[in-house]
């Protein structure tokens, strides 16, 4: 498999190139102590911009009823709630927490029809506190899947990351699993279904973006 990565991140990685190759030069040209510092530093910070970006195939389970979890992380949260903007009404919210260290790559949770999309500003809470859903940064999303259930799903941006990218607009006939985006350096995603869907993972457990099958839709 070949390695590949988030092209939402080719600019972060073309200036992690630039800054790398800056201090390989200044240390050239000091040709002192210092210079392993600063070759040490190019290394590190490459390898971790070239891990944090990469954006790996990933096996899409087959079945149009599956809601796939759209992020890589942890289940921090798991509950019951109100979500009056799409559901209206009694829903059951899945929040995964994704750390610096996980593929930041985001994607669908559901096949159907975009109807809902709204980008949030906010503050920069820590992703993992509760308030994160309604105060963070973020963008939030609305699928109609076919059988009339409706998803709602949103990036939240966390304390570290600052930047929320999606590629999504009101009217998109989507496919769960594929890319809609990505949240950068460690967020959070909330995924809410009405009430009455079965959901088949539980707090704790750790998903894989567009493998992980977090519910039946038509489960009830």
């Amino acid at each position: 498999m070949a390695l590949q990565f988030a092209k939402d991140g080719y600019s972060n990685i073309l200036a992690a190139i630039i800054l790398s190759v800056t201090f390989c030069v200044i240390g050239f040209i000091i040709d002192h102590w210092i210079a392993y510092v600063l070759y040490c530093t190019a290394a590190l910070l490459m390898a971790f911009i070239l891990f944090f970006f990469r954006d790996p195939d990933r096996d899409i389970p087959a079945g149009k009823d599956l809601l796939l979890s759209p992020a890589d992380g942890k289940i921090v949260f798991l509950k019951e709630v109100d979500e009056p903007e799409y559901i209206k009404g009694k829903a059951l919210q899945i929040s995964i927490f994704l750390s610096p260290l996980d593929v930041h790559v985001n994607r669908l949770p559901a096949s159907g029809k975009i109807e809902y999309v709204k980008y949030n500003p906010g503050v920069y809470l820590m992703a993992w506190d509760h308030r994160a859903s309604s105060m963070n940064e973020r963008a939030d999303f609305g699928i109609l899947h076919p059988s009339g259930i409706r998803v709602f799903f949103r990036q939240i941006t966390g304390f570290m990351a600052r930047r929320i990218v999606y590629h999504l607009k009101e009217g998109d006939q989507v496919q769960a699993g594929k890319r809609f985006g990505m949240m950068k350096f460690g967020s959070r995603m909330d995924i809410l279904v009405p009430a009455e869907v079965k959901v088949e993972v539980k707090k704790g457990d750790r998903t894989v973006a567009g493998e992980t099958i977090l519910a039946k839709i038509n489960a009830g």
